[in-house]
């Protein structure tokens, strides 16, 4: 009798201990869960699927529309660890991890109207990129120079910001891509830039554009018609990218010696591939500038 009582009650032992661990794993599981929300890591298990040799990304685009992209671990990735990614007062961000840090910048456009670019410079910023082209998204697609861009980027210079342009582009094959290229090289004689020259192929939310039917591979080829000419011309050329393009459109295998100036809203940033420069808001605000401004950070080896 003795012994049956003994054998019992280990059995209720041995169960109790088992559900204790459980609990205590539950308990890790929720702990790891809430430190990842905290530090903007992403707890969405469904995000990353496959093997490290393929695997599917999840990610959502400016409408808030959920995508699928499968990733190319042949490609250039980032090693940002956004555990260090800090949001600041005013909603900037900022970000450091002993072998990155980021420096702060804003781009523009005429659109902006007069800036007082002391006022820019002494809010904390350290470069812009202006726009110097842009082409209509019309069936014409006239090219026009943007009539603000020489004089704010020496005005940007002479505050002491680090300067760098961008063209948006509607080109439609390698020709339009070219001429846009060709617009620009004029548009920047006799100016020297500390930063690049950014192709910006854009698409059009919300409305029809000439660029709505060109397919990944003419997006690609524009892309590189344009940098190549720009960089002949002695000038570094960079690329303005986003998720659906690095997922739907671009053969990113072909454009693996071109820095990339990212735009993601969502916060950290989707992409798993290698960028210097990312866009993170389009309704930023600071001193100098009238109206809401693009915020952007660049992030330079320690």
């Amino acid at each position: 009798m003795l012994l049956k009582q003994c054998t019992v009650i280990m059995l209720i032992l041995m169960a109790a201990f088992v559900l204790a661990g459980c609990g205590s794993e539950e308990a890790d599981s929720r702990d790891e869960t809430d430190t990842k929300a905290q530090t903007g890591e992403s707890v969405n298990d469904g995000a990353k699927e496959g093997t490290d040799d393929a695997w599917v990304l999840e990610y959502v685009d400016a409408h808030g529309e959920m995508h699928n992209a499968t990733i190319d671990t042949d490609l250039a990735m980032h090693d940002y660890d956004w555990t260090n990614l800090i949001k600041e007062d005013g909603g900037t961000l900022s970000y450091s991890d002993g072998r990155y840090r980021t420096r702060r910048g804003i781009d523009i456009s005429s659109h902006q109207g007069d800036i007082d670019w002391a006022k820019v410079k002494a809010a904390g910023n350290d470069f812009v990129f202006v726009r110097v082209v842009y082409r209509a998204y019309g069936e014409k697609g006239q090219l026009f120079a943007d009539e603000k861009a020489r004089d704010n980027i020496t005005a940007a210079q002479k505050a002491g910001l680090d300067v760098g342009v961008y063209v948006f582009s509607q080109a439609v094959d390698e020709k339009e891509a070219v001429e846009e290229a060709d617009l620009t090289i004029k548009q920047l004689r006799g100016l020297k830039l500390q930063l690049p020259v950014v192709f910006d192929p854009e698409t059009i939310l919300d409305d029809e554009a000439r660029t709505d039917n060109v397919s990944g591979m003419q997006f690609t080829d524009n892309t590189i018609a344009f940098c190549e000419h720009i960089r002949e011309a002695g000038f570094e050329p960079m690329i303005y990218s986003n998720m659906v393009w690095e997922g739907e459109m671009f053969e990113l295998d072909r454009l693996q010696e071109y820095p990339v100036w990212y735009a993601d809203y969502e916060i950290p940033a989707q992409t798993p591939y290698a960028f210097r420069f990312w866009q993170y808001s389009e309704k930023g605000k600071t001193d100098g500038v009238q109206g809401a401004v693009d915020l952007n950070l660049e992030f330079v080896k320690e």
